[in-house]
């Protein structure tokens, strides 16, 4: 993914010192934090992938005062307002880190982690980051951990009409991005031990996949 590559899809406001604001995130974030709150466990440490503006952190950690949040982003302006809503909850997010999981060994510096959460980034990234997402979920999760991702996917014929136009749309802005096949993102995580164990619907034909290593 290179520097020049956006990394998001949409105007982001800016709304208090280096904070950011996203209309997808005003709308998603609580939702999301209402499933993945009840999925990770007592005391869990998260590493958060392509954290964006940094308030999908902030809604599940307000939830969870017990989680260790981890904040990542290849963008700089993303990590000065993931760091910006950091200030809510210091004690729980940590300083955003500079990752890319296109680049080899992105994951060698990193502690273990109980769960890695990814949103929206797979569809909008070539699909090496997909691969480097999954390659650092084997070495940094150990048995019993959680990759959680959120966003849309492909699903043969129950695709929704809205996901087809969208993968259209993303690959006539770059012809390595794409809404990714649910069948692809199954077979990457089975090949690092992890089993898809939750599809979980969610507004405007997302999904949340819970994968588990057993």
């Amino acid at each position: 993914m290179s520097s020049k590559d956006p990394i998001h899809l949409e105007r982001r406001d800016a709304v208090a010192g280096l904070r950011l604001q996203s209309p997808s995130a005003g709308r998603n974030a609580g939702p999301i934090a209402d499933i993945v709150v009840e999925v990770l466990p007592e005391n869990a440490r998260v590493l958060e992938i392509a954290s964006g503006t940094g308030e999908h952190a902030v809604s599940i950690c307000s939830k969870r005062p017990d989680l260790t949040w981890q904040n990542s982003d290849p963008d700089e302006r993303s990590r000065q307002s993931q760091d910006g809503w950091r200030e809510d909850l210091p004690n729980q997010l940590a300083n955003s880190l500079a990752i890319d999981t296109t680049q080899q060994n992105w994951w060698s510096e990193l502690q273990d982690y109980d769960a890695i959460y990814c949103a929206n980034m797979i569809h909008i990234a070539p699909w090496e980051a997909a691969l480097g997402l999954a390659k650092g979920a084997e070495l940094l999760i150990g048995k019993g951990g959680t990759v959680i991702l959120y966003g849309p996917f492909l699903e043969g014929e129950q695709t929704a009409e809205s996901n087809l136009r969208f993968d259209m749309n993303l690959k006539t802005r770059n012809p390595s991005w794409g809404v990714r096949s649910l069948d692809s993102v199954k077979h990457i995580f089975a090949d690092v031990g992890f089993t898809l164990s939750a599809r979980i619907e969610m507004p405007a034909e997302n999904r949340i996949l819970i994968f588990s290593r057993t």
